[in-house]
């Protein structure tokens, strides 16, 4: 990506700038790499839908996170959101080291989720 000097963009210059983040990440477990990258704008909103009650639907939530940010080197999804089932019966402890990264290069805060896992847990 190109520093901006600090002229003024036009439509095209952003439409037309790549302003991904791909992270690859060794999996021993799975025998190979993934690449983990920012979701867009319409999948962030997508994963933030409020579930039951106004509150971050926390089910499944790594797995939702994954399918949309697991991809290959060039940036494709490897999954779609029909997979998340599927991902959820794979290693748990591959699962969370994958969730982490994906949370960290899409700026989803442990404080956040913390804070629903909290109110879920009171409302039961």
């Amino acid at each position: 990506m190109t520093k901006n000097n600090g002229t003024a963009l036009t439509r095209e210059g952003i439409l037309g700038v790549t302003d991904r983040e791909l992270v690859k990440v060794i999996v021993p477990e799975w025998h190979g790499a993934v690449w983990i990258r920012t979701m867009t704008g319409a999948e962030r909103y997508d994963f933030e839908i409020p579930g039951p009650g106004g509150q971050l639907n926390l089910k499944q939530i790594r797995e939702r996170l994954l399918v949309k940010a697991l991809c290959d080197e060039k940036g494709k999804r490897l999954f779609t959101d029909d997979d998340v089932d599927s991902l959820s019966e794979r290693n748990a402890t591959v699962i969370d080291r994958l969730f982490d990264t994906a949370r960290t290069i899409n700026k989803i805060g442990d404080d956040a989720v913390d804070a629903e896992e909290k109110k879920s847990e009171g409302d039961r």
